[in-house]
């Protein structure tokens, strides 16, 4: 197995996998309610046998190309993820998205996990757009996408219904050229 860091903090970005469900599910358990706010993740997870269903739909994607899923853990523990919804090499567009429970929110811990998918998926596998959609009342997302140098370009009206409310829906990208002018910007 491998672990990319995310700093110095102790941060680390691993594959999160069928056998990790038991953590998962704690980790569900603890950020239910803040993680279910805007998206449907939390609702899937309800036991353990749920989870790893979950987590080996993600496994089969991985195998299918088609898409992956990374926990994020700081101090050892599992605190969120961040994933490649959809993964499509042979078009170039691919979408990633997060959760994270809020005890390990204000730590860019989110932003860092995913400017290491994004930089993976542009530089190693070719991808030429990489998508992000949030609900427009979901601003700790917005922020990230507006952080990673991403542009609106859409908001969809009322177009997600979660939990018996519809929710405007905006559709953030950075295309490969972008993302590379920016490293070479930052020096990164």
């Amino acid at each position: 197995m491998f672990a990319v860091s995310l700093g110095d903090d102790g941060a680390e970005l691993r594959p999160l996998e069928p056998w990790n469900a038991g953590e998962y599910l704690a980790h569900m358990d603890r950020g239910r309610e803040y993680i279910g706010r805007f998206i449907a993740l939390a609702d899937r997870s309800a036991d353990l046998a749920s989870a790893t269903a979950f987590l080996q739909s993600y496994a089969d994607k991985a195998a299918a190309d088609s898409g992956r899923l990374y926990g994020i853990w700081a101090d050892g523990v599992l605190v969120g993820g961040v994933l490649f919804k959809t993964f499509d090499a042979e078009s170039g567009n691919c979408e990633v998205g997060c959760w994270l429970e809020q005890a390990a929110v204000g730590r860019g811990l989110i932003t860092r996990a995913i400017r290491v998918l994004i930089d993976w998926a542009v530089e190693q596998r070719g991808m030429h757009r990489v998508e992000w959609v949030a609900s427009s009342g979901n601003t700790a997302s917005i922020n990230v996408a507006k952080r990673l140098g991403m542009v609106r370009d859409a908001v969809l009206r009322e177009s997600n219904l979660y939990r018996g409310v519809r929710h405007d829906m905006e559709i953030w990208s950075v295309l490969a050229r972008d993302w590379r002018r920016q490293d070479d910007a930052s020096g990164r």
